[in-house]
């Protein structure tokens, strides 16, 4: 099946995906007129009525971006919304999107179908992060357009399968859009992942090294100093298995190595786990940063990527 139009003009088939704190108007906008999908999670926004004013900022951006550059046009851009029950600004949340028509919303922990219906009554389309083929058929059961494939080493709440068998038992059965993710931190992994059946590479942990990404400056600089064997995967921190940046863990007084299990029935993403808070001290991050040596602005990380893609296709046609 042909990619929806939203995605299919793309500078490089890539999501920005929505980093938890860091994601923000000025990195979405940077990714966006770069050429790539730009996202962040809706809760980034507080107080809740921030939301509204991030929105506008984005939606007015893009369009004055478009009316300068119309040979060269913004990406569209994402929101994440989670739609756990836990949360109780879903409903606020969608109102808003709905108000802006945003274009693709990123749903997880959940699938609803009153929210894939919400999205599809404005003309956007929803992509749904999943880490195995059950939650996959029960995202696709309830509306969702598309699938983000969440492998092992992608950072934040990420799966344990290899990208190969994610990617491979779902194409038995879904033709729509798949997007791969999982330590994609180069142009050629990009390629690498159409090459599997994938047709767009979710990146993440490599823009937590932008200029415009808020994070700290001590967060960005442990990315850049960092590699694949930093990466602890723990469901401590909010009750969902995810990866995490060693030096954070050790930074708040843990023993990286011999963290004891949380508890996946009180799911809690603002938990304050002995001294540190999760949301702030403890730092998500996946395990492609090995190859993320720099901080640097968020379009010419996108133009690196672009380089390296198109050096690797080159590379594969024999010249």
């Amino acid at each position: 099946m042909a990619l929806p139009s939203i995605l299919s003009k793309l500078r490089l088939p890539v999501i920005g995906s929505p980093l938890f704190i860091i994601s923000n108007p000025k990195l979405v906008i940077a990714q966006c007129t770069a050429g790539i999908v730009g996202s962040f999670p809706a809760l980034n926004a507080r107080p809740a009525s921030q939301l509204d004013e991030w929105l506008a900022e984005i939606t007015e951006a893009l369009a004055a971006w478009n009316a300068a550059h119309p040979d060269q046009p913004a990406a569209p851009f994402a929101v994440n919304q989670i739609v756990h029950r836990s949360n109780d600004r879903l409903e606020q949340d969608m109102m808003l999107c709905a108000k802006y028509k945003v274009p693709i919303v990123i749903t997880s922990l959940g699938a609803r179908p009153e929210v894939n219906q919400g999205v599809h009554g404005w003309g956007g389309i929803v992509l749904h992060d999943v880490i195995n083929q059950t939650f996959a058929h029960k995202a696709v059961e309830k509306g969702a357009d598309g699938l983000i494939l969440v492998a092992a080493g992608a950072g934040g709440h990420a799966g344990t399968q290899s990208p190969f068998a994610l990617v491979q038992e779902t194409r038995q059965w879904f033709d729509g859009p798949l997007v791969l993710s999982g330590a994609i931190a180069r142009g050629d992994s990009v390629l690498a992942a159409q090459a599997m059946g994938a047709d767009l590479a979710y990146i993440g942990s490599a823009f937590i090294a932008t200029d415009e990404a808020r994070a700290v400056d001590a967060y960005k600089q442990m990315v850049v100093s960092s590699s694949a064997q930093d990466i602890v995967y723990s469901s401590l921190f909010t009750g969902v298995h995810g990866n995490y940046l060693r030096g954070s863990i050790a930074a708040s007084g843990m023993d990286p190595d011999h963290l004891p299990e949380g508890d996946p029935t009180k799911m809690d993403f603002a938990a304050a786990i002995g001294g540190a808070k999760a949301w702030k001290d403890i730092w998500g991050c996946g395990q492609g940063i090995g190859a993320v040596r720099k901080v640097q602005g968020a379009a010419a990380l996108v133009a690196q990527l672009a380089d390296e893609y198109h050096a690797a296709r080159a590379r594969l046609c024999g010249g």
